[in-house]
């Protein structure tokens, strides 16, 4: 009963929201706008349209023992190439979509939950309406239209459940899938395809001893984030690949609730990258791990050519410390855990645990401990294999120089007050914006990421303008000062998603983490190409460089820790 209680006051909500949007913003939101959302636009010449429906399964997720109830997006082509929708046989996972820049796309979306639910393309570049904002949730048994052309190149992206304070248990449900975009560039590349570019959906779940998926409810656990027991890859446990002797692209998703990956290779081999996020590289980087955090992807290229059938590798999360709270740290340590095995107290891939995820710590395997990912079988040689190319894409390199507000960058201030966690010291509201946060069309803006436990609103503004203590002195670290009282104690590292646009990062500095924390990161990350989520570490400040083309409207940032944005880190953009 409770539940629906919730559900109500969420509807309830966000038809408010609606109708104080339209007043607040005239011509955006209007009631013609929102009651033709189930509708097609006439004009809208669709060369793609795609049915899918959000709905409740029972699906093999572990090899034995009984099946688990899931939250499952189901999808089938109406119009278009077949190929269009992929399903993955017996899997929790949606189907991936592949579409190729300049289809015009149709998606209609049913809710046949017994809650509400929308859908956001996390990574596409798309009108307001299509986006998946939380003021477009529909109830169960409703329907909604999306229409977008797919502008972006080619690259990876995915698509899951965006409903305001049910994210992340939806998508922990399994409401999720892989979407796969290809343009004439990439065409020309001789690149792996077919059965040799395959998915690499990284996520972790915590079952019962009745093969049940188990989920934290209590605030501390959100405050951390869930983490769980089990590592599942493309929705499976003990995930085994067969390889041959030749080169394969794997599109790795971290689609974890808050969980952060280390990807490396159990024998030390470095990892070669050739696309992040939504877009492929300029040209191929090469580390000696790549760090993922939620909502991040990465193309990898797996070259087996060098050995030998019969040989096995496998892929680990490596360990690494200082993405957690000292207190979490600590604790984590004195099991024996963040920085070793000694943090799996749940069990290897796919083994059942004890509730993990349930605790104030979080529970589960430690964020930051070694574990097994997935293995790779080599079981058959071959004689051909492409090649690396040494140069991808062509690549439109922002700079400084083309924002229009150089020296004084839009602030995401990150803050953790206890049980409340915010960007630029608000927690979010439907039909609200701040005075920075209001965006020209056509704009190129920097944007300054970073820690700020000591941000205060201004005394006697309505306007809602903010006072930032890290907007002086050396780059903003008013975190280092202890700010909030205890704010420190609760900084920890967090994936920022910026909807809309992709965008570059332009810098990354490090003034607040401990050397030797930052050491077990610092080379993982590839910051050369087209991001929309990045992972900003305790007391690093991150500056990016954001075009805000094409589409008015409102455009959410907010912590791809799904537990955190449930809990209010989230605010919006509005381009006007």
């Amino acid at each position: 009963m409770s539940k629906i209680n919730n559900n109500n006051r969420r509807q309830f909500i966000q038809q408010s929201a609606l109708v104080a949007s339209a007043a607040a913003f005239p011509g955006l939101l209007s009631a013609k706008s929102v009651q033709l959302r189930s509708m097609p636009t006439r004009a809208f010449n669709a060369d793609v349209e795609i049915e899918m429906t959000a709905k409740k399964a029972q699906i093999s997720v572990l090899k034995s023992g009984p099946t688990t109830r899931v939250q499952k997006y189901y999808g089938k082509v109406l119009k278009g190439p077949k190929e269009t929708v992929q399903t993955l046989k017996g899997n929790y996972l949606g189907p991936i979509l592949n579409f190729k820049k300049g289809q015009k796309v149709r998606v209609y979306f049913y809710n046949k939950l017994n809650e509400p639910s929308i859908i956001h393309w996390h990574g596409l570049h798309v009108p307001q309406k299509s986006d998946g904002h939380p003021m477009y949730t529909i109830k169960p048994g409703e329907r909604y239209v999306y229409e977008f052309e797919v502008m972006n190149r080619a690259g990876t992206s995915f698509y899951h459940s965006h409903t305001h304070e049910l994210t992340a248990e939806q998508v922990y449900q399994g409401l999720a899938g892989l979407i796969t975009v290809t343009d004439e560039e990439e065409q020309k590349l001789d690149l792996p395809r077919g059965e040799y570019d395959l998915p690499l959906v990284i996520q972790d779940r915590t079952f019962n001893d009745r093969n049940q998926l188990q989920y934290l409810h209590g605030m501390h656990g959100r405050m951390m984030g869930f983490l769980g027991e089990s590592i599942l890859v493309n929705g499976q446990a003990d995930t085994e690949f067969s390889v041959k002797t030749r080169a394969y692209r794997f599109r790795a998703l971290n689609g974890s609730n808050s969980r952060i990956y280390k990807l490396g290779w159990d024998d030390g081999t470095p990892l070669t990258a050739i696309g992040t996020d939504a877009s492929l590289l300029e040209k191929p980087e090469t580390k000696p791990y790549i760090m993922l955090a939620p909502g991040e992807r990465v193309d990898l290229w797996l070259d087996f050519s060098d050995r030998k059938v019969g040989s096995k590798l496998v892929m680990y999360s490596l360990p690494y410390s200082g993405a957690m709270p000292p207190m979490y740290q600590k604790m984590q340590s004195g099991k024996g855990g963040s920085m070793g095995m000694g943090g799996m107290r749940g069990g290897m891939m796919g083994g059942k645990g004890k509730m993990g995820g349930m605790g104030m710590m979080g529970g589960g395997l430690a964020q930051g401990s070694k574990f097994p990912i997935a293995s790779f079988k080599v079981t058959e040689k071959v004689s051909s294999s492409p090649k690396l190319p040494s140069r991808l894409v062509k690549f439109d390199r922002l700079n400084e120089s083309d924002a229009d507000n150089i020296n004084k960058p839009i602030p995401i201030a990150i803050s953790m007050k206890p049980m409340s966690p915010r960007l630029n010291g608000k927690s979010f509201s439907l039909d609200k914006v701040l005075d920075f946060e209001r965006v020209p069309m056509g704009s190129i803006k920097k944007i300054k990421i970073f820690h700020d436990h000591g941000m205060k609103k201004e005394h006697g503004d309505s306007k809602g303008k903010m006072k930032m203590s890290s907007m002086r002195g050396k780059g903003g670290m008013g975190m280092m000062s202890g700010g909030m009282g205890g704010g420190m104690m609760m900084s920890m590292a967090h994936p920022i998603h910026l909807h809309g646009q992709q965008y570059q990062i332009i810098s990354r500095k490090m003034e607040g983490m401990r050397k030797e924390d930052y050491a077990t990161v610092k080379d993982g990350f590839i910051d050369s190409g087209w991001k929309d989520t990045v992972l900003v570490m305790p007391g690093e400040e991150i500056e990016v460089i954001k075009p805000f083309q094409d589409f008015k409207g409102f455009f959410l940032y907010h912590c791809h820790n799904l537990e955190h944005e449930d809990l209010g880190m989230m605010r919006q953009f509005y381009v006007y």
